[in-house]
């Protein structure tokens, strides 16, 4: 067997356990959505049936209807692209600003400010909680909007994403733009900014994940229901004397399918942006 064949047959091989490999870890994170699909349109019939049925013989929306009787879903939506919007702007032009000096300016400790910028990541987000809700409490942002998105505003992750891109933007584009007379907002607004714009979807994808799944946060902060976003007022749907799985199975599948046509759209630009980070 000649050593062309013999390499032939080796990557075989390896596509093969890779994509083999891929395809069983791709069912394995799919299998809890796929299951609350199912139970989102079955009847009370054939929910604890053995073996579970994952296409229901007798399918129904009427889990869907009763998720939109029992709590103001419409209002919800509204709040969370409130809140979604409000944060992913926000993270995205903060980020960006915060990355730029880091990245192309010289300036003495540099490295260090971006090292303590880094440090807070060993904290857990609940060990912050006290010292911001205090915060949002004397700048008077209690059960207001800019009271769930201000503490994540900008993300230690999003600086060191963007951060990471801008390094790789080449200084005689920058010297160029200098030397026709842009001063340095102008140098991060019409060369910079618009060389990193994978980097720019990618952190908007992460922001619009974090803020339309947020929970802790806006129930700590928010007193109104009426202000409530969809994950915190979905939690109204199960209670310890009662929990309705196929009510709240379709009120997940609601609550996930924004993300997923969102994601499905923006893929592209996630992937570039994440690379990028990574070879960075």
């Amino acid at each position: 067997m000649t050593h062309s064949k013999k390499k032939k047959i080796r990557n075989i091989i390896k596509y093969t356990l890779t994509y083999t490999f891929l395809i069983i870890m791709g069912v394995f994170f799919t299998f809890p959505f796929l299951w609350i699909l199912s139970t989102s349109f079955k009847g009370p019939e054939n929910l604890f049936t053995w073996p579970p049925e994952w296409i229901p013989k007798h399918p129904t929306i009427q889990n869907y209807i009763a998720v939109f009787k029992r709590i103001p879903m419409a209002r919800y939506f509204l709040n969370t692209l409130i809140i979604t919007s409000l944060g992913v702007v926000l993270e995205v032009i903060l980020a960006s600003l915060a990355a730029y000096p880091l990245a192309r300016l010289n300036w003495k400790g540099k490295n260090i400010v971006f090292s303590l910028i880094l440090l807070p990541m060993l904290i857990p987000m609940q060990g912050a909680l006290i010292v911001n809700f205090i915060t949002i409490i004397k700048l008077g942002l209690y059960n207001k909007y800019l009271g769930v998105v201000l503490p994540s505003a900008v993300t230690i992750f999003g600086i060191f994403l963007m951060r990471q891109h801008y390094l790789s933007v080449p200084k005689d584009l920058e010297d160029a733009a200098r030397i026709d007379g842009c001063n340095e907002f102008q140098v991060w607004w019409k060369i910079s900014f618009p060389l990193v714009r994978p980097a720019t979807a990618a952190l908007a994808i992460f922001a619009f994940t974090a803020h339309w799944n947020s929970f802790l946060w806006p129930l700590i902060v928010l007193r109104d229901q009426n202000k409530y976003p969809l994950q915190v007022g979905l939690a109204q749907l199960s209670s310890v004397f009662e929990a309705n799985f196929r009510n709240v199975a379709a009120a997940v599948v609601i609550a996930t399918v924004p993300i997923l046509v969102f994601f499905y759209f923006t893929q592209k630009f996630f992937i570039e942006g994440y690379k990028g980070a990574i070879i960075e």
